[in-house]
């Protein structure tokens, strides 16, 4: 036989049998294009599709690791919030005229253990060992005891900002701010009675009246104080000054069953019971107090109470004082809370963006690279056929008389 035929017939045969190998790697991985050669336009077009699917899943993983953080922060949130309903109902009870000493004593007790459970609530950690509310400083307890027994705020107020999808990021970490940035009293201003009131007095907040000189007050450093004279029997003034001028001036009905109201620094003030001459009340701007200041003021207030009128309206300045700024709390955590749950929901939305995005370019992936299944395997048993075909063919042509001249 010929040599050239030979050689020519075993060229074919191993130019079909690389073909079968192709097509069976193929059909076996599924994809016809997984070397530039093969087809560099798709091959292009796949390895970025693939890399941008990397890059999704990443933000995956940094959605999972965000979400179980800001549950666990929602979880606290919650916790926090209860206990804050708790101090709420003592302190109701503490307000409520029938309770003796021996009761408010228990209830200062009370008001220790929810500062207690405040502090280690506010030192949760996260799943992964950090704490929760040190703002960046996540490896520190945030909230440490001094040697004056004052808690202090180790933390700081950072914000880390993680990508969530391409164009996203979300807040990962947060901070002490809910614990210690709310201002007391009102949020305008807090009443303090003079140390030594003799009359059963007392001055409330009743609400604002005119918004901008009620924030102006709070923003400036100048307090008003109210002080009472006797103008004759049974009549009874107030005046009220700032920075050594007087700015309002009025009688008290001795009668009055309803308290009476006085227009301060933009806001209303209710004088309830009767002062005594001499008897002084300071309006002060108001500026932040930590919630654990508070429960410890309050704590404080109700074991030490004397049982008397004036000491009793004095204990009752304080604790409606106290009870105003716990509201402030309140509201803190509220807004907390929302913002928390935006954020939850933002990571919960993009999280759904990523997935359509993902399956998207996974389709890009497979349009460009993927082997026609049917196709192939047609494609294959055809070319399984033609070899043993020519095989045969070539076999059988051996044994002819004539080739054997040739």
């Amino acid at each position: 036989m010929s040599a050239s035929l030979y050689t020519t017939f075993s060229a074919s045969i191993a130019a079909q049998d690389a073909q079968v190998n192709a097509l069976e790697e193929e059909i076996s991985s599924g994809y016809a294009v997984q070397t530039p050669d093969q087809n560099p336009g798709a091959f292009e077009v796949a390895t970025i599709a693939s890399d941008q699917v990397s890059a999704l899943t990443n933000d995956g993983a940094t959605q999972n690791s965000i979400t179980t953080q800001l549950d666990t922060v929602a979880n606290t949130y919650s916790a926090v919030s209860t206990l804050y309903d708790n101090v709420q109902s003592i302190i109701e009870q503490s307000l409520n005229g029938a309770t003796s000493p021996q009761e408010l004593q228990t209830l200062s007790t009370q008001i220790s253990s929810a500062a207690q459970q405040l502090l280690g609530l506010a030192n949760t950690t996260a799943p992964d060992g950090n704490y929760l509310f040190g703002g960046t400083r996540t490896n520190l307890t945030p909230f440490q005891t001094d040697s004056a027994g004052t808690v202090v705020y180790l933390g700081d107020a950072g914000q880390s900002e993680s990508q969530i999808s391409p164009d996203t990021t979300s807040t990962s970490v947060a901070n002490g701010e809910v614990f210690t940035s709310a201002l007391a009293g009102d949020g305008y201003s807090t009443v303090t009675a003079g140390s030594t009131n003799t009359g059963d007095g007392t001055l409330l907040s009743e609400g604002v009246v005119t918004p901008a000189t009620a924030s102006a007050f709070q923003t400036a450093d100048e307090p008003i104080t109210l002080s009472f004279t006797s103008s004759g029997v049974g009549n009874l003034t107030y005046t009220a000054t700032q920075n050594g001028s007087t700015i309002a001036t009025g009688n008290v009905p001795t009668d009055s069953a309803t308290g009476t109201t006085i227009q301060l620094a933009g806001q209303d003030f209710l004088l309830n019971g009767l002062p005594a001459a001499g008897d002084t009340f300071t309006i002060s701007p108001s500026r932040p107090q930590t919630v654990f200041a508070l429960l410890q003021n309050l704590a404080t207030t109700l074991s030490s109470t004397a049982g008397s009128p004036s000491s009793d309206a004095q204990t009752t300045q304080i604790i409606n004082g106290d009870l105003s700024t716990l509201g402030q709390y309140q509201q803190a955590l509220l807004v907390a809370q929302a913002q928390n749950g935006v954020t939850l929901q933002a990571i919960t939305n993009a999280g759904t963006s990523n997935d359509n995005q993902q399956t998207a370019l996974q389709a890009t992936v497979q349009n460009e690279t993927a082997v026609n299944q049917p196709v192939a395997i047609t494609t294959l048993d055809e070319t399984i056929s033609a070899v043993q075909a020519a095989e045969k063919a070539f076999s059988d042509a051996q044994d002819l008389s004539l080739f054997k001249y040739l």
